[in-house]
């Protein structure tokens, strides 16, 4: 039923976003679809604060792929994403509709490069990065890197920096971890409880913070750690 109802949302919502794309609008409907799609899924999102005004990045905690779908709907959000999935067509094409920001970590010759990209996307859209890199288990925070951060290290832009918190209720039953990509979304679907998350927008970076990518992102990660209970 579930996968029913989101194909048929899919089936209105894809011939929306080509006609707004036409109109140079492209970021208007995603985050309601993704919303919809989250609702759809199981997933009750309570809000704390609000992302800021102005060019933003956010910097969050990553459980699952539906942190994707909560923080395009309450943040209206894109994404820096594992650039493994380019290469699957319709997600891919899923992914574009967002303004999804393709990286490669594990090559390190094209930090550069992806550095490049996400402060050109900032001028345009909020952009989320998850810092840890990879889904953590949900009993404990992974290490925050730095590398992305440069995009915003020094530079004459004015970004805001705020680190969100993602609280589900049952993360450990959520989390993502090594389970392959298929059964952990059939698991998901296939479950009659819902899933609660409580999204916190966390105060901002503030200060000389911004001039070093290694103190932003140990203020992130700690502000991030006090906002979870872990």
């Amino acid at each position: 039923m579930r996968i029913g109802a989101i194909a048929s949302v899919f089936a209105i919502a894809a011939p929306l976003q080509l006609l707004f794309t036409l109109f140079g609008r492209r970021d208007l409907i995603p985050p309601v679809f993704l919303r919809i799609v989250s609702w759809l899924c199981g997933l009750r999102v309570r809000v704390e604060g609000r992302p800021c005004t102005g060019t933003l990045l956010m910097l969050a905690n990553h459980l699952s792929w539906l942190d994707i779908l909560a923080l395009a709907g309450a943040g209206r959000s894109a994404f820096v994403a594992k650039g493994g999935l380019a290469g699957h067509p319709f997600l891919k094409w899923l992914c574009d509709q967002n303004d999804t920001i393709y990286v490669t970590r594990e090559k390190r010759g094209t930090i550069g490069r992806q550095v490049e990209q996400l402060r050109s996307a900032l001028a345009h859209r909020r952009i989320t990065v998850f810092p840890e890199g990879t889904t953590g288990d949900g009993t404990r925070l992974l290490p925050f890197k730095s590398a992305l951060l440069a995009a915003v290290e020094a530079t004459g832009m004015e970004v805001t920096v705020q680190p969100v918190a993602l609280v589900y209720e049952d993360a450990e039953a959520i989390a993502w971890g090594d389970e392959p990509g298929l059964a952990n979304i059939w698991a998901i679907l296939a479950r009659t409880r819902p899933i609660r998350l409580t999204i916190r927008f966390l105060d901002p970076l503030e200060g000389d913070l911004h001039h070093c990518r290694k103190q932003m992102t140990i203020a992130a990660q700690e502000a991030v750690a006090k906002a979870l209970p872990l």
